[in-house]
């Protein structure tokens, strides 16, 4: 179904073409791209006031997760029962948090780009990483999704939370 990506900032260059075509590549891993997604791209103030609202924590992040389908086991697909339920929420990108880390680490922007929304699609499906349990079965995951997406275009990319415990 659509995907919408809209960018919010103009601190940071967004290649949509290369972000849509990972977007897509990740949905397809998932078998979700039956489901609506957006993909917001916003700046350090916009996802720190985000933070600040849903999370209560006043700073800047790199990813936002709002399912639409809230209490999914971790894995879980949504069951939709109406044309208006095949959605899967908005994952927001603080992408000048994500830039500046990216040049901190030198890592690659677009590829960390990807990493996160890989990340970002697990937590609409119900993946959390509160506990070592959660995270063991998330890191599993995003493992999984990585180095399909990594079988597709050549890329060496790890999961976000590598080295969250």
């Amino acid at each position: 179904m659509s995907l919408v990506i809209r960018n919010l900032q103009r601190a940071i260059p967004i290649r949509r073409v290369l972000l849509r075509k990972r977007v897509d590549q990740t949905r397809h891993i998932l078998g979700v791209q039956q489901f609506d997604l957006a993909v917001i791209c916003v700046s350090n103030q916009h996802i720190q006031q985000l933070n600040r609202t849903y999370r209560c924590k006043n700073i800047p992040t790199d990813v936002l997760s709002f399912p639409f389908h809230e209490n999914l086991k971790a894995g879980e697909l949504p069951r939709a029962c109406s044309r208006d339920e095949f959605n899967l929420g908005d994952i927001f990108l603080g992408v000048e948090y994500i830039y500046r880390q990216c040049e901190e680490n030198k890592e690659d922007y677009n590829s960390v780009l990807t990493v996160t929304v890989a990340h970002g699609l697990c937590h609409l499906l119900g993946y959390k990483h509160s506990t070592e349990a959660e995270w063991q079965q998330m890191y599993e995951r995003e493992t999984q999704i990585l180095q399909e997406i990594n079988r597709l275009s050549g890329t060496n990319l790890q999961p976000l939370t590598k080295n969250l415990f």
